[in-house]
């Protein structure tokens, strides 16, 4: 009788840091494909885009005006999501209907005063300015009495959203806990409860011995495939210190964490030849004033590529009504990353 094998069979795979679960075909990725095919659009950009609402010295949508700032530059979303000045309040119909209010501030953080460039083609130097602001927005929102929860992400590419190709992410701080962090939360609790040790300590312990999905490491990160990743080729960079948030990271780790992403964004560009595209945000403890010691700091990055430039993976269908899905197996994906390290 034949053996189960991990790259051959459909099987589930348990995601520890959420709870959920991910279906798993690997022998559908030998299908042929006949699916949707794009033309690959070049985009050539200039240094400065007097049009850009986040160009230095231009002029924004709330009539304010950018400094000229040389490096990062931080203001409020002019559109923000959230509010700070949201008053509190709730609405409930039996048991069923509940709505309540949520205080918060979005901030909105460029990257390079350079139109034209993506974290890939930033220099380290200037990345880790981009983590000190990211560091010094943590601790600053963060310590506001009714922010709970400080998002850092970032969105690159048409096809995740961007509205503007200048280099730039968001932060959005809230009087909640989101649902993904507040699910991480949960399952490292348990599992430090248990076992009084970090979750994704021991996983990046397995995963060091094991290899198979490891792309890059240093001396302070490990940038690896997930085991139980949904995307093609999604990625978590994950601290090799135990530490919980952006406050608590040294210089010589700050230096590291922004080498790694820059090398990491560096492999994604040359996968498929393009500049990649994708979602990325760090995953932290929350600001609500209790100590959190179950955190693993950590950043996910979800892009969307799955063929080529011009073949996407969608969530629909069976990924929408049952569970995620994926067809190429995490170690196959982490093999193409490594070749192109």
């Amino acid at each position: 009788m034949e053996s189960f094998d991990l790259n051959d069979h459909s099987h589930r795979r348990y995601n520890a840091l959420t709870g959920d679960w991910v279906l798993v075909s690997p022998h559908r990725s030998k299908r042929p494909w006949q699916g949707q095919q794009e033309a690959v659009t070049i985009e050539e950009r200039p240094q400065y885009d007097p049009g850009c609402y986040l160009c230095p010295g231009n002029l924004r949508a709330n009539g304010e005006t950018n400094p000229d700032y040389p490096s990062t530059f931080v203001f409020t979303n002019d559109f923000a999501a959230l509010q700070s000045e949201t008053p509190a309040g709730s609405f409930t119909k039996g048991n069923l209907i509940k709505a309540e209010s949520e205080r918060g501030i979005c901030q909105v953080i460029c990257f390079s005063p350079r139109h034209d460039l993506t974290l890939s083609e930033i220099s380290v130097p200037e990345i880790r300015k981009v983590v000190d602001l990211w560091q010094q927005q943590y601790l600053e929102l963060g310590a506001l009495d009714y922010i709970n929860y400080v998002q850092i992400f970032e969105n690159k590419g048409q096809v995740m959203g961007s509205s503007n190709p200048h280099p730039h992410g968001q932060i959005w701080a809230q009087s909640s806990v989101p649902v993904e962090p507040a699910k991480e939360t949960v399952q490292q609790a348990q599992y430090f409860q248990e076992n009084g040790r970090s979750l994704l300590a021991d996983y990046l312990a397995l995963e060091l011995e094991e290899k198979t999905r490891i792309v890059l490491e240093n001396e302070h990160f490990v940038a690896l495939i997930p085991f139980w990743a949904v995307w093609p080729f999604e990625t978590m960079i994950v601290s090799k210190r135990h530490f919980q948030h952006l406050g608590q990271m040294t210089d010589a780790e700050k230096d590291a964490f922004a080498a790694i992403m820059k090398q990491l964004s560096e492999v994604y560009d040359r996968l498929f030849q393009t500049s990649f595209p994708y979602s990325a945000g760090l995953h932290q403890s929350p600001t609500d004033g209790q100590e959190h010691p179950e955190w693993h700091f950590h950043m996910h990055f979800y892009p969307p590529l799955l063929r080529s430039a011009t073949v996407k993976k969608f969530m629909v269908g069976y990924e929408l009504m049952g569970n995620p899905q994926r067809d190429i197996t995490p170690e196959s994906a982490a093999e193409r990353l490594r070749g192109l390290v």
